[in-house]
């Protein structure tokens, strides 16, 4: 017997409940990063965020105004730099490029907490660290993974995003049924380390055999102040693990060196630069290189034009060498996929809320940020993963 015409609407709400309730997401990916502008217009907010924002960095003194003013004055520059990349960053098609194809295979391979939903967290931009936590909450997720897409941490840039969520939750409480935990660091998973030598075999193996064989692998890196070295923070150890499991993979196969680059302002940091190593090595004969964006996951303003315009194309012209060459970022490469899906997997059945290392503060740690987000972290993450 057929439905009457009065009973149809019942069974359509029925269905459409029935349809939301079975996609509505379980748990929750959260991808923090930095962010960048999606469009020029969008910069000067973006660096007045970075230069007002004292996890990221640290003036001597009157950084509310020193900030402000460093940020109007790099504006009309840093514009500059993303038209000449088309515009805008595309690291938010690439972030969302990969939070779509990681629940893609966590729902195939983790049927038992999925759905499976991404959110993207940056802090400098749209969407911000809080507005990827509040559509969790209105989603209902009842089990989230706050997974940092730095896979080296540092204070200055995962600490700061992780230290923003606590900032959040400190004038809100956290719902209750939410369960909270914590991928922190990721430096030596190893399929992060296939990825890149994966990515360095493609493309040492366009080279002719010669060039192929004298190739300088340099692995480059946002520096650091030496300041923030000083003060016991991880990163540059981290992201030399990564260069040594690499260059492990690969079999020790070329010459190679860490470098590091987008150095800010006057006070050190962290060598030796990326642009003086090549000068460096052009004046001992060397003639071709191979960058490798080691701690960066996609392609961004650092990549597309600090490493492709200004090292590779100008600094080229400039020294009259030709043979420098960049290696894409990991970006959607299917092994690079493989890892962000082990990862996640391996946490949500590790029963680990958040790591020792996450929690133990720097040595000589300054932030007071620091203290009270990783106490808040210790106390919720640990508790939400043995009440579940």
């Amino acid at each position: 017997m057929l439905p009457t015409k009065k009973l149809l609407p019942s069974i359509n709400l029925l269905l459409n409940q029935a349809r939301h309730a079975s996609t509505k997401p379980k748990t929750g990916i959260i991808m923090l990063n930095m962010g960048g502008p999606q469009k020029v217009d969008q910069v000067h907010d973006y660096l007045l965020r970075i230069m007002t924002d004292r996890d990221m960095i640290q003036f001597p003194m009157m950084q509310d105004h020193l900030g402000p003013w460093i940020a109007k004055r790099r504006t009309p520059e840093v514009m500059k730099k993303y038209e000449e990349i088309g515009g805008g960053s595309p690291i938010y098609k690439w972030t969302q490029t990969q939070g779509e194809l990681l629940c893609k295979q966590l729902d195939a391979q983790c049927p038992e907490s999925a759905p499976h939903k991404h959110y993207v967290g940056f802090r400098y931009v749209e969407p911000f660290t809080e507005d990827a936590m509040q559509e969790m909450e209105r989603d209902g997720v009842k089990r989230a993974v706050i997974f940092s897409q730095y896979p080296q941490f540092s204070c200055a840039t995962s600490g700061s995003s992780f230290n923003a969520i606590y900032k959040f939750y400190k004038k809100r409480d956290l719902p209750k049924d939410l369960k909270l935990s914590v991928i922190d660091r990721w430096a030596t998973h190893p399929l992060l380390v296939k990825t890149f030598a994966d990515l360095i075999r493609k493309e040492l193996d366009k080279l002719p055999a010669d060039l192929k064989q004298d190739a300088i692998i340099l692995f480059s890196a946002h520096s650091l102040p030496l300041k923030a070295v000083n003060r016991g923070d991880s990163y540059p150890s981290e992201v030399g693990a990564t260069v040594n499991l690499v260059m492990h993979e690969l079999g020790y196969c070329n010459p190679y060196q860490l470098v590091w680059q987008s150095k800010v302002g006057p006070l050190p940091w962290l060598g030796p630069f990326t642009d003086d190593a090549i000068k460096g090595y052009v004046k001992q004969g060397k003639k071709t290189f191979l960058l490798v964006p080691i701690a960066f996951v996609n392609e961004h303003i650092e990549t597309l034009h600090e490493m492709d315009i200004e090292y590779c194309k100008e600094l080229g012209e400039e020294l009259g060498v030709k043979d420098i060459y960049r290696v894409p970022a990991p970006n959607d490469h299917p092994l690079f996929i493989d890892a962000l899906t082990d990862l996640v997997k391996q946490h949500l059945t590790s029963g680990v809320g958040v790591g020792n290392k996450f929690l133990n503060r720097c040595p000589h740690c300054v932030n007071a940020n620091c203290l009270a987000s990783k106490k808040w972290y210790s106390e919720v993450c640990l508790n939400s993963i043995k009440a579940i």
